[in-house]
């Protein structure tokens, strides 16, 4: 359904009182949000959706996906509209397509299929930017990346990104010579820098928390242990009101009794719900590429020969659905973790992340069990259950 103006009918509204609610989308922007009743007095519209019974919110948000619908984002950096195609099921409306470590010539060509645009009668997510996880990374925590391509930072492999050019969130090991002087950079050009794939001790991780790093990428895996005398990057994140941080909340990459700890220490905020999903999200069991590496995918995981995980299974629905599950945190505060927290962090909060008059008409209607119903991308219905 693409029309110039659109009525979504009585909408409970996810942290909002009362209602329910008319949501009035005129050129892809939200312009009204009434009582239902008074609603029906105004102006008509193009085309109504019904959602009685429904949960609106804005749109979710993932920072950190690789790919989706046999598609990989490294293998083949020119499926990054096949995948924001394939990811609107699951509520989602704007995502970070992720390149794992990789040769600088597969950043670039993700970098101009993004800048280029998406094709003629797109309806998928929008892609808000790269999120680059490597090639700056610990050899000690490699994780499923690729060996032969990581390297320690260097500013020309870095020449020319900024986020209007394509590159939103840059991951890299805090440790590594040159990163900090990295990290200021980047910070300098908007750019989010995140900590991650890092051997860090807590005192290098503060050293790039204070130059301006203000993210970690999936809090746990791939980062020493929390130890009672050595917090490293988990402590100093957790301590540190400034950072937000990346949880794969799949009850796989971090134990839900962690999940709910994390939740508790950072509070409502200060965690972004992300998948680091896989080509294989939406797929059967098999072999799937995470960049130049191949992984074995069964019913709930993806791994690496030696059975590491690499990557996941989850989409983000589930994931709202598990933090829920494993906090106790309120549908509105376990929305937020994939709306106005990660919105926040890139700084398109004006924009994204909340749904109120004036934002973009991104929105995901949900069931009372917090299932996808619908899908909207600019006041275009880009999804719909029950239909292709």
């Amino acid at each position: 359904m693409t029309v110039p103006s659109l009525r979504i009918r009585r909408a409970r509204i996810v942290g909002r009182e009362g209602g329910p609610y008319d949501i009035e989308v005129v050129n892809g922007r939200i312009a009204s949000i009434l009582a239902s009743a008074e609603s029906r007095r105004q102006h008509g519209v193009d085309g109504e959706l019904d959602a009685d019974g429904l949960l609106a919110t804005a749109g979710f948000i993932d920072l950190q996906i690789n790919g989706a619908a046999g598609h990989d984002l490294s293998a083949d950096p020119t499926s990054i509209w096949a995948v924001g195609a394939a990811i609107v099921r699951y509520g989602v409306t704007a995502f970070l397509p992720t390149i794992v470590t990789s040769p600088r010539e597969v950043v670039e060509a993700a970098r101009r299929t993004l800048l280029a645009g998406p094709p003629a009668g797109y309806t998928g997510a929008r892609a808000l930017g790269l999120h680059v996880e490597g090639p700056f990374i610990s050899a000690e925590r490699i994780g499923a990346h690729d060996p032969t391509y990581r390297r320690d930072p260097e500013l020309v492999f870095v020449e020319r990104w900024s986020p209007t050019a394509g590159v939103r969130i840059v991951t890299l090991a805090p440790e590594l010579p040159g990163a900090i002087e990295l990290t200021r950079e980047l910070v300098l050009r908007g750019i989010v820098v995140s900590i991650g794939h890092t051997a860090a001790s807590a005192a290098e991780t503060q050293v790039a928390f204070d130059a301006g790093a203000r993210f970690v990428t999936h809090l746990f895996n791939a980062m020493p242990a929390l130890d009672r005398r050595a917090p490293g990057p988990i402590g100093v994140a957790l301590a540190d009101r400034r950072v937000t941080v990346g949880l794969i909340a799949d009850g796989l990459h971090v134990d839900p009794l962690l999940v709910e700890m994390v939740w508790r220490s950072a509070g409502p905020g200060r965690v972004s719900a992300v998948t680091d999903a896989i080509a294989a999200l939406g797929r059967p069991p098999g072999r799937y590429p995470l960049g130049s590496v191949e992984v074995t995918v069964d019913d709930t995981s993806a791994r690496l020969p030696d059975g590491r995980l690499a990557g996941s299974l989850l989409s983000l629905d589930r994931a709202v659905r598990n933090l829920r599950a494993f906090t106790g945190a309120s549908i509105a505060e376990a929305v937020g973790s994939v709306t106005s927290t990660p919105a926040h962090l890139l700084g398109v909060g004006a924009t994204y992340g909340v749904l109120a008059e004036g934002r973009a008409a991104d929105l995901a209607l949900l069931t009372a069990d917090l299932e996808v119903a619908a899908t909207i991308v600019g006041g275009r219905l880009a999804y719909r259950v029950g239909e292709a």
